[in-house]
């Protein structure tokens, strides 16, 4: 038995004997292991998959979600040390508008960089499996917003987190476990409005949002020119990306989200990628806006989104604020069938006063339907709220998915389309790879990020979750 088996194995073991003192305590994470739906294995079809892309079952992960092409993709490390996209999931309904999240109860679903601790696995959703997203983070308590428990979960059924089938949460919650099994101490969520491609940065640029979207652009762009995981650092109430100490500095910077940023500076070769990056899409912005390209309308009270996939197959559905177009790779051509279960109760989006669908037959067959990087050491203080809010019209203010899942949501009416994004020069980086192999289904492939902690996020630990109690043992 090899180290990693039997370090599983112990895991394993301790879980359960854990689950059972822990039986009929109010605690959110009981045990990982002790939980049938929570060991569900990664289905062969996405080992074969893994190894295609020659990556290990359990190296580490990283997931990033968009919302205006309702699409969730889970990339992976292979074994060179870059990341890879391995699969793209159509996300079934998520609420709010395109925006960050301000407040709590504003249905909002967040936008910007977490961190997903083993503690933040949820074995005992009420919406089959989730975990929670860990806002908010540093920034956003900064800024002073509010909310909790803002999950991805099963039931597609949202108000304020991302709703996926059940099978869909079952398979990327297993690719979650297994990244931790492998020794990842945590995987990033990168949560975005649409794929921050120029198009979509043209189409959306009268958006009071937009100083937040530059920002997270930043984090966007280096993952886009490395494949590997831009290490988050927050300080002035902004974000930071790959920073590290100066030459001349003995110690590495100290950064406090609300503080002046320490003195810093960003690698050579990822400013230098990031730059060449950011001059073609500032031309190609350019370009766009001078031919006129229309505005997106600002929302008028519609509510979150669904992909077309999920949409086709519901009576009276739409797609909501969840655009198809360029920036959306998967298409209804490529699924017989719906990506799981739909919810005979699901709610997709509809306008305004428009009545509420609640009655779902799932169909069988589809139906058609910046600026430079910041490479100084020391960087200004400049502590304003570069978010700005423009949440939609508020519904009863819904309840935290502490160890539960999240309300029913309510609906909208769609818009324009995204595009794709444009090549570039991909930055040098210092690979780091693990062993072992895997499973699934990819629709795009990329290169990949590396395994570093969010620093800053505040994710959400138990005294008596899988982290806290198996950490030794990992």
């Amino acid at each position: 038995m090899n180290y990693r088996t039997l370090v599983r194995a112990l895991i394993a073991s301790a879980a359960l004997a854990a689950g059972a003192l822990l039986a009929g305590c109010d605690s959110d994470e009981i045990s990982l292991a002790a939980h049938a739906k929570a060991n569900q294995p990664v289905p062969p079809k996405l080992i074969a998959t893994m190894t295609e892309k020659d990556m290990d079952l359990q190296s580490p992960i990283l997931v990033r979600l968009f919302k205006q092409e309702a699409e969730l993709e889970v990339w992976k490390q292979d074994r060179s040390g870059r990341f890879a996209l391995l699969k793209t999931y159509p996300i079934c309904r998520w609420s709010g508008d395109l925006g960050p999240k301000v407040r709590e109860g504003d249905r909002q679903a967040p936008e910007g960089f977490y961190s997903i601790t083993p503690g933040q696995m949820n074995p005992q959703s009420a919406y089959y499996l989730s975990f929670n997203t860990g806002y908010p983070n540093a920034y956003d308590q900064a800024l002073g917003h509010t909310g909790s428990q803002l999950m991805v979960h099963g039931d597609c059924s949202s108000r304020g987190c991302y709703a996926m089938t059940d099978e869909q949460i079952m398979e990327i919650y297993a690719l979650g476990r297994e990244s931790f099994f492998g020794g990842q101490k945590a995987f990033q969520f990168q949560a975005y409005p649409f794929r921050m491609t120029p198009i979509n940065m043209a189409k959306h640029r009268n958006n009071p949002n937009m100083p937040f979207w530059k920002m997270i652009k930043e984090g966007y762009d280096h993952f886009e020119v490395t494949r590997q995981e831009p290490k988050v650092n927050f300080c002035e109430k902004k974000y930071v990306f790959d920073a590290v100490k100066p030459p001349d500095a003995q110690h590495d910077p100290a950064f406090q989200a609300s503080a002046k940023c320490p003195a810093y500076v960003i690698p050579d070769e990822i400013a230098d990628a990031v730059r060449e990056k950011q001059e073609q899409d500032q031309a190609e912005y350019a370009k766009l806006v001078a031919k006129g390209t229309p505005v997106a309308k600002l929302n008028t009270g519609i509510d979150g989104g669904m992909n077309q996939v999920f949409a086709a197959r519901v009576p009276g559905g739409n797609t909501g604020l969840s655009e198809g177009g360029e920036g959306q790779s998967l298409s209804l051509s490529g699924f017989s069938r719906a990506p799981g279960t739909i919810p005979s109760t699901v709610n997709p989006p509809h306008a305004p006063g428009a009545d509420e669908p609640v009655v779902a037959a799932p169909a069988s067959a589809p139906t058609p339907a910046p600026a430079a990087p910041t490479r100084v050491a020391s960087a200004a203080p400049t502590a304003q709220d570069t978010t700005a809010a423009t949440p939609p019209p508020a519904p009863p203010k819904p309840k935290a998915e502490a160890k539960r899942g999240e309300p029913r949501p309510e609906a909208a009416t769609p818009k324009a389309g995204a595009s794709k994004p444009t090549e570039t020069k991909q930055a040098a980086t210092r690979p780091q790879a693990k062993p072992s192999v895997s499973d699934s289904a990819p629709v795009a492939e990329a290169p990949a990020p590396k395994d570093t902690l969010v620093a800053g996020s505040q994710p959400i630990v138990q005294t008596n979750s899988f982290d806290s109690r198996f950490s030794a043992a990992k």
